[in-house]
């Protein structure tokens, strides 16, 4: 396969996933990768800043989805209607594609502290993003950053129920969300 095939991104992504699961994520080099894909080093670095970002890659964007989702939810919705409309606006980021690659990813990160933490980092970083913009829509910072974290965790599992399932990520993480909540609710007479 020459270079400049238009599906480089999805074969470094590939390639990459492969030498991690046969070779382990610390002992695979970029060098490494980019051969596998029939690329070269610089074309990883033009998709990718490090080989951290193969896992990690649209972390931003993907927030700002998140936030996007918030702002335009209806005016009258609470701040969870509000983070289940963010869970909807992402789903046109979880592709058969994604899923197909989601189990390969989530056990590379599982077997490396340095990814696990950079995960959690991550949805440490979704829900300041959703806390921020539920408070743009004058939410109170505790119960926004109730409601972020709340969706944070219906994101979890919702990602891993769609992994397992497949079908409507969006609808998958509404009815986690459903669940988280009632979840929470039931932990009143707990104390």
């Amino acid at each position: 396969m020459g270079r400049w095939e238009p599906d480089a991104r999805e074969r470094l992504v590939r390639a990459a996933l492969d030498l991690f699961g046969e070779q382990g994520y610390e002992n695979t080099a970029v060098a490494q990768i980019a051969e596998r894909a029939g690329l070269t080093k610089s074309t990883f670095f033009r998709h990718f800043r490090d080989k951290r970002e193969v896992l990690f890659g649209g972390q931003d964007e993907l927030a700002e989805v998140l936030t996007t989702g918030i702002a335009e939810a209806p005016e009258g919705a609470g701040p969870l209607a509000a983070v289940g409309a963010a869970l909807v606006a992402v789903s046109a980021w979880f592709t058969d594609a994604q899923r197909a690659y989601g189990p390969q990813r989530q056990a590379v990160i599982a077997g490396n502290d340095e990814l696990r933490e950079r995960a959690a980092l991550k949805m440490v970083g979704f829900a300041v993003a959703m806390t921020d913009a539920l408070k743009r829509r004058g939410v109170a910072e505790l119960e926004a950053a109730v409601a972020a974290e709340l969706g944070v965790l219906a994101f979890q599992r919702g990602y891993d129920a769609w992994l397992e399932a497949g079908g409507d990520f969006g609808e998958i993480t509404r009815r986690t969300l459903r669940d988280v909540r009632e979840a929470a609710s039931s932990l009143e007479g707990a104390e």
